[in-house]
């Protein structure tokens, strides 16, 4: 059976609802705190994907997930192994890596997203919000076609209606070459849309004023994927606001919430693989 580590601690809190998105998607899910990790009590390596859940990690107090993305990039593991060195031979095998929201923000500054160099080194970051306040609603949002991450391979799917809560999702570009290799190589791989299915830029369909649009981005293998929206948050069709005008105008539509299609992706790519 597919087995998903779901991180917690140090301020982060949405690690059951993930964990009850992969267990509705039909695997394992397993919560453990970042210092059994660092103390070597488990090892990522005993699972098939590693998950970073939304929260407010140290309290953003320097910046979202910047202090936990310096732990991550620089805690020191009780055999004296860098935890970063660990994620690369996760990754070298062939494993997956999802953040979400505070966990995005985490892997955005850890270097793991976009990692178009291949270094981890920081090529963009996540700031805050063009509303200078907390965007706590829902959103909907486009899957770019053909992108490279297993997590929005379904192709039934083209876009999905997701809760967004964090008052730092503004993604800026560290400069023109990044931006057009995140272009050329589909890394874009979830923008903000308006109600017309278009992509936006404006507020309040884009909650953050994000560069290229976007809510989510993957690595150039497909294996890394952040998104500042909750599809966690959207497991059931009850979750949605507007869910009983869903049903009247999609007579049969799937109990399901749209966020779980993330969840069961990945849990089918691997089963198959």
């Amino acid at each position: 059976m597919v087995k998903a580590l779901i991180v917690t601690g140090f301020g982060i809190n949405c690690e059951e609802e993930m964990a009850a998105a992969y267990r509705l998607a039909g695997t394992e899910a397993v919560i453990l705190h970042l210092n059994e990790l660092f103390q070597e009590r488990d090892s990522i390596h005993n699972y098939d994907i590693l998950n970073f859940p939304g929260g407010f990690s140290f309290g953003d107090d320097i910046g979202s997930a910047k202090v936990l993305a310096n732990k991550f990039k620089f805690k020191k593991m009780l055999s004296g192994k860098l935890f970063i060195d660990e994620i690369a031979q996760f990754l070298a095998d062939g494993k997956y890596i999802i953040g979400v929201c505070n966990g995005f923000q985490a892997l955005v500054k850890m270097g793991l997203l976009p990692n178009i160099s291949g270094t981890f080194e920081q090529e963009v970051t996540l700031t805050r919000n063009d509303s200078g306040k907390f965007e706590d609603r829902w959103v909907h949002c486009l899957i770019t076609a053909n992108n490279p991450t297993p997590f929005l391979n379904d192709s039934e799917i083209s876009g999905m209606d997701l809760p967004v809560r964090h008052g730092e999702g503004k993604l800026i570009i560290r400069d023109e070459e990044i931006k057009n290799a995140i272009l050329d190589k589909k890394l874009n791989v979830l923008t903000y849309a308006d109600k017309d299915n278009n992509p936006t830029a404006d507020y309040p369909a884009n909650p953050n004023g994000s560069e290229l649009n976007c809510a989510g981005l993957c690595d150039p293998s497909g294996q890394v994927f952040g998104l500042m929206p909750h599809p966690e948050a959207y497991l059931s069709l009850y979750n949605h606001p507007n869910r009983e005008k869903k049903r009247r105008e999609t007579p049969g539509i799937s109990e399901d919430g749209e966020g779980l299609a993330v969840f069961k992706n990945i849990v089918e790519k691997i089963e198959n693989r």
